[in-house]
C-alpha cells in the first residue's frame, strides 16, 4: 500500500522539512496549546496521539507534565522520539486506544486526523472518546480545508486522506458525543518584531478575506489559517 511505503520514509523524505525548530515550536505552543490545557494537573495522564518524533512530548515535559505518553506506528519516528528521552510506544492508534478505555485526562492529536479516511476517522474519534475519562478533553490540530490557500493542505502531503473545516470537524466530534467545542486559528504569534508585524498583517488579510466571503455568500468565517485547532470535552 502507498501508506506503508510513504510512512516508512516519512521523516527522511518529508516530515523533517516541515517542522519548526524546537525553540520556535515551544514559543508557539506557549501561545496556542498551553492555554487549552488550563486546569489540567501536570501529573494527569496525557496521550500524544501520532506523536511523531516526540517534539510535543518534550515540550510537555518542559512545562511540567510528568505523565505524557506518545504513540506512533512509525518505527522511524519512534526512534527519533527515544533520542529525545520521552516516553513513547510504537503501536497502532486504534489498538492502543481500544486497550486503554477511560485512561486519559487529555488526548492531543496534532496533524493526525487528516491521515485517515472518513470511515477510519469516524472509528478513530469514537475510540478516542472512549479512552478519555469523564470530563476529559481532546485537543485536535488539523489541516483547514476552508483556509485562505487550501490547496497546499489538500495536496501538499500524499498521506492526507480527509481534510476538515471547523464545521465538518464539529459534525464529526459531536456525532460521537463530544461537547463544548471551541475553535482557534494557528498562524503567527506576537513574539519579536517580525511576529508582531505578522500578526497585524494577518489580521488585515483576514478582514479582507472575510469581507469577500460575506459579499459572495452572505456567510461569515473566522478561521482562515492553513491549520486550525479544536478543543472538545467528554461529558463529565
Amino acid at each position: 500500500m502507498h501508506r506503508d511505503h510513504l510512512y516508512a520514509h516519512y521523516v527522511s523524505t518529508f516530515k523533517n522539512r516541515t517542522h519548526r525548530a524546537d525553540e520556535d515550536a515551544s514559543a508557539w505552543w506557549d501561545h496556542k496549546l498551553l492555554p487549552l490545557l488550563d486546569g489540567l494537573s501536570t501529573d494527569a495522564a496525557v496521550l500524544d496521539l501520532g506523536c511523531g518524533s516526540g517534539v510535543l512530548l518534550a515540550y510537555l515535559r518542559s512545562r511540567g507534565f510528568s505523565h505524557a505518553l506518545g504513540v506512533d506506528i512509525s518505527a522511524e519516528q519512534i526512534a527519533l522520539a527515544h533520542q529525545r528521552g520521552v516516553q513513547v510506544v510504537q503501536a497502532d492508534a486504534f489498538e492502543h486506544l481500544s486497550e486503554h478505555v477511560g485512561a486519559y485526562a487529555a488526548i492531543l492529536a496534532v496533524d493526525v486526523l487528516e491521515h485517515f479516511t472518513r470511515d477510519e476517522v469516524l472509528r478513530l474519534v469514537q475510540v478516542t472518546f472512549d479512552s478519555l475519562q469523564p470530563g476529559a478533553r481532546l485537543v485536535v490540530q488539523t489541516a483547514n480545508g476552508a483556509g485562505l490557500f487550501p490547496g497546499q493542505v489538500i495536496f501538499g502531503d500524499l498521506t492526507h486522506q480527509t481534510i476538515f473545516t471547523p464545521e465538518s470537524l464539529s459534525q464529526l466530534l459531536r456525532s460521537v458525543g463530544f461537547v463544548n467545542l471551541s475553535f482557534y486559528e494557528t498562524g503567527p504569534i506576537p513574539i519579536r518584531l517580525r511576529g508582531k508585524v505578522d500578526v497585524v498583517l494577518w489580521s488585515t488579510i483576514k478582514a479582507v478575506a472575510s469581507a469577500l466571503r460575506q459579499i459572495e455568500t452572505g456567510k461569515r468565517q473566522s478561521i482562515w489559517t492553513e491549520n486550525f485547532i479544536c478543543r472538545a470535552f467528554k461529558p463529565g
